[in-house]
Order: structure tokens, then C-alpha cells, then sequence
């Protein structure tokens, strides 16, 4: 079969029923997300799908090597932040294969428009890691419309370069996109984007907020403007612009033979819709960390389908790796394991145990079948996720053999794992129960 074009959707501190097919309350407030709503049903929805951490940056270092992000010092930073600008340490080594290195050696046109997250300039980079080109910001949020970071620098570039463009961040990103779908769509090479886009991570600002953007640092922090409303619009114009990317696909008669994936980095922030799942970003709780999995790819995809079968990112980016038909590394396997056959028949299913660990809170999870070992803060939880999607009702009294062995299983995988480095930071403003108040 032809290599397929990838895309690969990812946003930024969405809740896991913040869309409509997800079961967003588009009675209340009116269709937040239908060209995503579409997508799912025109393809194939995960309801069991998972971040490989419940903050950004760690998920990233997942997603881009296909391993567990623990292999990795810069993925110890929950998440990196500005601080770490010059850091010959905190970021992507280039010498680690990558998502798009490894689809590049396979033929690949590569591409990162949007977010980063994974080290600064001058020794991390995108285009250090696999991709041939780049637009976005290098940190982990800037502001919709001056493109600021946290510590008040500029933070939007082409390559290497800083670049001034006026516009909201979002549309920017989708009108990019839709760029390189237009060039990519008359070579001959098939073509792997991943575009990060940074909403609906704060600041709250949509599309019509430009006259109230300050150009000043502290807007990322100030929260008072925010609520569900502006929340749902942020989500709508990212909706709006990955509609823009399928037209253009479809004008260039490509859409059939290209693998779209949607999700978001880690479960939902302060006005998120995660029901019926409790927690969220910064927690192993199933709404910091059960998030949507959206794949549509008319030509192995089945209309309307739905899975069940356990998976995290790094997951997906095997699968992509797999559907490429592009090798890993010898020195670096792949803790990933391809999706392809649960592309292709979504009743297929596989035993996949997934493992997590946070420094934040001495926070641990292993889900393992229905069953799932919580401890935080060194209290240990047993649930039964599908009896018990909230996590209200601990079985480790009930259960103590189970919750014995699964305590014991992820010991045996923390054992396989680096260790925490002690100078490890966890960036508690990140947290929207932590985040400054003004």
C-alpha cells in the first residue's frame, strides 16, 4: 500500500469531554467542536485512550522518540519551563531518533507548526530533531497576540529565526498549515505535520480579543478575564481551522490515503469539561491524563468506529512509524506499540498495561485491564475504572492481593526506569489549582 500522509493533531490542555463526540454539553452552549465531531464519525474514536503524562512537556518527549519520557532528563521537568533557556541538558538531545527523523529516512517531507515545548535554542530545536521545517513557539504558552512567554519574550519563529506576525495564534498555525498541506500536496514524497496548536491553554483570549491583549508577561497569569464561555470559543477556533486543513486536503485529492490524528497533550485545566473523570492536568487521576483519540483515514478506517483498546502517545507515534513502514532505531526500542490493527478493525484488541509516574505529589499509576493502582502522596488506591470511571470507590481493602500485585508490577517497571533526578523542578504554577490569582 502507498505510504500515507500524517497529520498529527495535538492540543493543549483539552478535557476529555470537551468535545461534542466525547459528550460536550453542546445542548447548553451549541456545537463547540463539529469538524472534529465529524472526523469521529467519519472514523475512528478511542474512548480509552491516554496521555503519557498529565503535563505538557513530558507527553511531548513521549511523543516525538515513541518511549516512555522517564528515558529522558528533560522530561523530568514537569513541565520545562522559561528558566531552563541555555540548559545544555533540559531538552530533546538531536541525537535521539525521532518521530519525524525516523519518517524523514522513510521518504518523509517533515513539519512542526505550533508548539515545541522540548528545549531552547542554541542546542535544542526542532529542526535538530527530524523536521525540515518550522513555525511556533519554542516555550510552553506565550500569549495569543503579542506571541510572549511567561518571562515577556517574544516567542514565534520561523527555522531558527524569531518572526514578528500579527494575528491570533491559533488561526496563524491553521493558515500555516493549510500552507504546507497546499506545497506538500503537489510533491511527490508523502508528508508528516504535526501541528501542535496551543489552544485552549491560557491565557483566555479568543479571536476577538486582540484590542484587550496586553503586550506585558503577566497576562498569561491573569486569569480573571476567563471563564466557559471564552473557553468553548478558543476550542471553536481551533475547530474552525482544522476544517480549513480537511478542505485542503480534500482539494488536492489526499485526504483518503492521509492518517489524521487528534488528541491533546494531558487532561483538562480550570474550565474543562472532563466528565464523568475526576482530577486533572497535574494529576494521575483519569481527568489529568484520559484524554480524546480521534484517527481518521478513509482509506484503512472504517466510518463510525469505536475502540476501546488501551493506549497512550507514544502509542500513536508506533503506529505512525508502523503504517510508514519506517524501523526504529536498534539502540533506541520503541516503548510505543503500533495501533495499525485496531485501525483497521476496531474490535480488535491487545493486553497493553500503561505506566505513569509524577514527581508532583510522589504521584504513581499502572491501569491494567479494568483495574487501575493510584498512590499519591503515599496513599495507595485500587479502582475498577469501567465500575468506576470517577475513582470514588477504593477497593485496596477488598482487594488486597490485586492491589499487592499491581503495586508490585509497577515497582518491577519504576526499576527499569532512571530515577528522579533530585534537582528535578516541578513548575506548580502550571496547575490550575496552584495558578497565581489576580
Amino acid at each position: 500500500m502507498k505510504q500515507p500522509n500524517i497529520i498529527f493533531i495535538v492540543a493543549d490542555d483539552l478535557g476529555y469531554a470537551d468535545l461534542g463526540c466525547y459528550g460536550g454539553r453542546d445542548a447548553v452552549f451549541g456545537p463547540v467542536s463539529p469538524v472534529l465531531d465529524g472526523l469521529a464519525a467519519k472514523g475512528l474514536k478511542f474512548t480509552q485512550g491516554y496521555a503519557n503524562s498529565p503535563v505538557c512537556s513530558p507527553t511531548r518527549f513521549a511523543l516525538m522518540t515513541a518511549r516512555y519520557q522517564y528515558r529522558l532528563r528533560g522530561a523530568a521537568e514537569e513541565p520545562i519551563n522559561s528558566k531552563s533557556r541555555g540548559s545544555a541538558t533540559l531538552g530533546l538531545p538531536p541525537e535521539h531518533p525521532t518521530l519525524p527523523s525516523l519518517l524523514r529516512g522513510a521518504g518523509y517531507r517533515t513539519a512542526l507548526i505550533g508548539k515545541w515545548h522540548l528545549g531552547y535554542l542554541p542546542n535544542f530545536g526542532p529542526l535538530r530533531s527530524g523536521y525540515e521545517e518550522f513555525f511556533g513557539p519554542t516555550s510552553g504558552g506565550v500569549d495569543y497576540f503579542t506571541h510572549c512567554d511567561s518571562s515577556g519574550n517574544h516567542d514565534l519563529c520561523f527555522g531558527e529565526e524569531e518572526q514578528h506576525h500579527e494575528g491570533y495564534l491559533t488561526d496563524l498555525l491553521s493558515r500555516r498549515a493549510v500552507d504546507y498541506v497546499e506545497r506538500m500536496a503537489q510533491q511527490p514524497a508523502p508528508f508528516f505535520l504535526s501541528l501542535h496548536y496551543t489552544a485552549p491553554h491560557w491565557p483566555w483570549e479568543t479571536r476577538d480579543d486582540a484590542a484587550k491583549a496586553p503586550a506585558i508577561k503577566d497576562n498569561l497569569f491573569d486569569l480573571a478575564g476567563g471563564n466557559i464561555h471564552i473557553y468553548r470559543r478558543m476550542i471553536h477556533h481551533m475547530d474552525e481551522g482544522i476544517g480549513w486543513l480537511m478542505a485542503a486536503l480534500q482539494k488536492h485529492g489526499v485526504a483518503d490515503n492521509t492518517l489524521v490524528v487528534f488528541t491533546s497533550d494531558n487532561g483538562g485545566e480550570r474550565f474543562s469539561d472532563n466528565w464523568p473523570l475526576v482530577g486533572g492536568k497535574m494529576d494521575l487521576t483519569e481527568g489529568g491524563i484520559r484524554v480524546p483519540w480521534i484517527a481518521h483515514w478513509p482509506a484503512t478506517i472504517k466510518p463510525g468506529s469505536e475502540s476501546v483498546q488501551h493506549c497512550m502517545t507514544m502509542d500513536w507515534s508506533a503506529t505512525m512509524l508502523d503504517a510508514a513502514g519506517a524501523r526504529a532505531h536498534p539502540d533506541y526500542p520503541l516503548d510505543g506499540v503500533s495501533l495499525l490493527p485496531v485501525l483497521r478493525d476496531a474490535s480488535h484488541s491487545f493486553h497493553r498495561p500503561l505506566h505513569w509516574r509524577m514527581n508532583h505529589r510522589g504521584q504513581r499509576a499502572l491501569r491494567d485491564g479494568d483495574w487501575k493502582y493510584l498512590s499519591v502522596d503515599g496513599n495507595d488506591y485500587l479502582f475498577n475504572i469501567p465500575a468506576d470511571e470517577r475513582e470514588r470507590a477504593n477497593c485496596a481493602r477488598l482487594e488486597p492481593a490485586r492491589l499487592d500485585a499491581m503495586r508490585a508490577a509497577w515497582q518491577a517497571w519504576e526499576a527499569s526506569m532512571p530515577p528522579i533526578p533530585a534537582d528535578a523542578t516541578v513548575s506548580l504554577g502550571y496547575s490550575y489549582k496552584d495558578m497565581p490569582q489576580r
